[in-house]
């Protein structure tokens, strides 16, 4: 602590150049190539670079404002004019925080921010000695050290430490990295979201609570019995609006998982965004987030067991397992298959095999158990109460117009809530690939809100003009139509893929899409239960106000 390193020798013995094989600079040469960073670890703050960018970039030098950004960890190397140079001497600086304490006691020091300046030094231009101590060359007249891939290269690696005094308190010694460049970029992309539900809503309200009252005032209109004989619109199939739909152990056991997932991901953003889940203890998120997942099995299966027994499904015990078993088997095998492939480039990505244990553990231990005991509950209760007696016959549905159709209709119903959260999105993708911090629950937890409210009334629109048509097989379509927005999240996670990253390597390609099939997949769950369960409300709402004789 506080002691100043000038210039010290690592990994050679006796100030002799540490000599790189063949092999070693190949793959060096490669690393750098593929713009490889490296990340260090000093008292649990990870190192980050300055970067300093020119903000006005006109006007006199002296005016100009240095906008100073950190990048997490640092670059193995750089390449120029088709030369490869690695990055062999660290400059450490550390920044440290003395406690005011009373006079007699010690001062203790805080690290409170890790910087590093990484430079490229020639063998040639660095000076050693005996005690593995070095001296760098003056000024800027050194050359940087280059890597040749075809044959063995001699280099030093060498570091120095710098000690400041910081008047950033421990508490805040995240700060640094955790402040985004870009927050009126959040706030436009909540104001332009929220304006988005807010029109959403007039028209909503507007279309549907006018035409509902005509609807409804019309249906219950006794007197004008010979308009009432040639009866359209949704009062038609209301013998057949709550015909059990086809698989319907299958519809309940995706929307449990869904109600499982919208439990989970509401709390932790919410705790996340009250920062109770800090950056610094790495994988707080993921831990909280598996453990929340398990522990709300409960509420998935009761609201899946109640569905299916409204649906008139008999066989409780397959429903509880097919709502256990198929959304997370389907994730596990994914995560399974992939990690399978990261075992094999032997990267320090993978999950160890007894981490996959203990998660299979934990799946079959708490999850199973606890979804048996919801759906047990949720099967005994009292099924939900439909308004209206469904006919023995299923009536015969009318030609469907072109726009009736289920794509057309994912189409549709996507645009909305996929446009109130896409920038939120963009945030999200790069803090997952390129390497950023994200930090920012509480703009998280608004767009949340936002989505639920936009998808529940995207869903009432569609079941309304559905119904309207006198289509009345709603369950499979709404929960599909529902989760629109997905296949737009699909469609931009391919055209990110292309624009913004440049992987080039079949297993990192295969990795991205792998975990973005799973993120479509959640998501799909997710809107597809919040626009299937607003939907439901809302059919049963206007059903219970007509009069049927």
């Amino acid at each position: 602590m506080n002691s100043e390193k000038k210039c010290e020798v690592l990994c050679s013995q006796t100030n002799k150049p540490v000599t790189l094989t063949v092999e070693q600079s190949r793959l060096v040469a490669e690393r750098i190539t593929e713009d490889y960073y490296v990340h260090l670890i000093a008292d649990n703050l990870p190192v980050a670079t300055r970067l300093e960018l020119y903000s006005n970039r006109d006007g006199d030098d002296k005016k100009k404002e240095k906008d100073v950004q950190f990048e997490h960890g640092y670059r193995l190397g750089f390449t120029d004019v088709n030369k490869i140079y690695l990055h062999n001497h660290l400059s450490f600086i550390l920044y440290y925080h003395r406690e005011d304490l009373e006079e007699d006691q010690e001062h203790t020091y805080r690290v409170v921010r890790f910087e590093v300046i990484p430079q490229s030094i020639r063998l040639e231009d660095i000076k050693a000695d005996e005690k593995s101590s070095c001296t760098l060359p003056e000024g800027t007249n050194s050359s940087p050290q280059e890597i040749d891939p075809t044959k063995e290269n001699q280099l030093y690696f060498t570091y120095s430490v710098h000690w400041e005094e910081s008047d950033i308190k421990w508490a805040s010694r995240w700060d640094t990295y955790l402040t985004m460049s870009d927050v009126q970029i959040h706030w436009f992309s909540i104001i332009n979201s929220v304006v988005v539900v807010f029109f959403l809503s007039g028209i909503l309200s507007m279309i549907i609570i006018r035409t509902l009252r005509k609807d409804i005032a019309n249906y219950n209109k006794e007197d004008d019995i010979e308009d009432t004989m040639e009866e359209s619109g949704w009062k038609l199939v209301h013998g057949d609006v709550f015909r059990p739909p086809q698989y319907p152990m299958i519809l309940s056991s995706l929307l449990g998982s869904g109600i499982q997932l919208f439990c989970m991901i509401l709390i932790v953003i919410f705790v996340a965004m009250l920062g109770m889940l800090s950056p610094s203890s790495r994988g707080a998120l993921m831990t909280t987030a598996c453990f929340l997942f398990m522990f709300m099995g409960v509420f998935g299966g009761f609201s899946a067991g109640r569905l299916y027994r409204t649906l008139k499904g008999h066989r409780w015990k397959k429903g509880a397992f097919c709502t256990a078993t198929l959304y997370p088997g389907v994730v596990f095998g994914i995560c399974f298959v992939l990690n399978c492939f990261i075992w094999g480039k032997h990267s320090s990505g993978a999950v160890p095999f007894p981490t996959m244990v203990a998660l299979l553990c934990m799946w079959f231990g708490i999850s199973l158990p606890l979804v048996y005991l919801g759906y047990y509950f949720g099967f005994r209760k009292q099924p939900y109460d439909n308004p209206v007696r469904t006919n023995q016959i299923p009536r015969q549905i009318p030609e469907q117009r072109w726009y009736m159709n289920r794509f057309v209709g994912i189409l549709m119903a996507g645009i909305l809530p996929f446009g109130a959260m896409f920038i939120e999105l963009f945030f999200i993708f790069s803090a997952i690939w390129e390497n950023q911090f994200y930090y920012l629950f509480g703009f998280l937890f608004l767009v949340f809100i936002i989505l639920v409210v936009s998808c529940s009334q995207i869903s009432i629109v569609m079941v309304y003009f559905q119904l309207c048509a006198e289509d009345y097989r709603w369950w499979w379509r709404n929960f599909l139509v529902s989760g629109g927005s997905a296949f737009y999240v699909l469609v931009y996670a391919i055209f990110y893929f292309v624009n913004k990253l440049d992987i080039v390597e079949f297993i990192p390609s295969l990795l991205y899409f792998g975990y973005t099939a799973l993120m479509v997949l959640s998501f799909w769950l997710l809107t597809g239960t919040i626009g299937f369960y607003a939907a439901y409300m809302f059919v049963r709402k206007i059903y219970a106000a007509v009069k049927i004789d």
